[in-house]
């Protein structure tokens, strides 16, 4: 007993450890990074026009950047289920705006500055609807007629809401790691295996959490940005800047979004009916690995859509931004060009 007592002594030891300093390792130069960018000032983390947009009596918060190019038109970004809109890249939107396109991003309903909807519940959910409403609602306050719409998994449920409801606003789609029914049970659904494993993990970086306070905030996104794409375009500084003023100048992430979004989707129904009607330009990427949203939703997006045009990003899961970014921008800069 006294040797089996001292091997779970040392297999707790061992959790403990991976607990305390597993997960990736951060750059050497992160602990200098927050405290240079912690004294500095953050206004141009927001530096677009900024306002508000009623949505049947929902606040919803926008922020249009302009292009810095001669601008071709205007593009719409719906981020995926319980982010902001500081949950985008900014190097993805210089991508666009260089490419002279004015960008618009807003906060979904229950994230970042837009009304939390303190009073949810199962029963009076919203749906995708709603939400694809919040997206009319904004492009209504920035008087644009016509968008080039980008949605990024949830974000890709709104948008198709959108063309689907206001064919007429739509200059064009481009839907990554997305689907028009993710409830199918004919098509491969989200497999328990690789959720596990990510799951497990992820259990390391929660001591930044528990430790609380701004920096050990700022490193759990590093870690978690580095667990999912590597270091290959770690972009410390900017993820700094976009978590430090989250928390100073907003309320962060809302944990209870992810249970209303949820209920959203479930509260729709399928557009696999509805989207052979469009007459949208269509632009479909996903990643072969998805675990999350396999694949053969995106070929069934593909195949119900009318002319849609696709790319497969091998070995790719369901993670954003995406290796090699700058290449997945510039195809679908190419689209949005060609979509005019």
């Amino acid at each position: 007993m006294r040797y089996v007592g001292a091997g779970v002594l040392a297999g707790l030891g061992a959790v403990a450890a991976w607990l305390l300093r597993g997960g990736p390792r951060l750059p050497p130069d992160t602990d200098a990074i927050i405290e240079r960018l912690s004294q500095s000032d953050l206004s141009h983390v927001v530096a677009g026009e900024t306002g508000y947009a009623d949505s049947s009596g929902v606040r919803i918060w926008y922020e249009a950047i302009p292009a810095r190019a001669p601008e071709k038109g205007v593009v719409l970004l719906n981020i995926s289920m319980a982010g902001n809109s500081l949950f985008w890249p900014p190097s993805f939107i210089r991508g666009l705006t260089g490419a002279g396109y004015r960008v618009i991003r807003y906060d979904q309903r229950g994230t970042g500055a837009s009304d939390w909807l303190e009073d949810w519940d199962r029963k009076h959910a919203y749906s995708l609807l709603d939400m694809s409403a919040d997206a009319i609602a904004v492009l209504d306050a920035t008087q644009v007629d016509r968008a080039h719409l980008i949605g990024l998994s949830l974000g890709g449920f709104v948008a198709q809401e959108i063309a689907i409801a206001h064919p007429d606003k739509v200059a064009s789609m481009t839907l990554m790691s997305s689907a028009a029914d993710p409830t199918d049970a004919s098509l491969p659904g989200l497999r328990s295996g690789p959720l596990l494993r990510s799951a497990l993990a992820g259990l390391p970086l929660l001591r930044y959490r528990l430790m609380g306070g701004e920096k050990n905030l700022v490193k759990e996104v590093i870690a978690k940005t580095i667990s999912g794409n590597g270091y290959e375009g770690l972009h410390a500084e900017e993820l700094t800047e976009l978590v430090l003023y989250d928390l100073r100048y907003r309320r962060g992430i809302n944990l209870r979004a992810i249970l209303q979004h949820q209920a959203a989707v479930a509260a729709t129904r399928s557009r696999y009916e509805l989207l052979p009607n469009l007459r949208v330009p269509a632009l479909v990427v996903h990643g072969t690995a998805d675990t999350f949203i396999p694949v053969e939703h995106a070929e069934k997006l593909v195949e119900l859509i009318p002319g849609a045009q696709y790319l497969w990003l091998e070995g790719v899961g369901h993670q954003f931004p995406y290796p090699d970014m700058t290449a997945v921008t510039r195809e679908i800069v190419s689209h949005l060009d060609h979509s005019a």
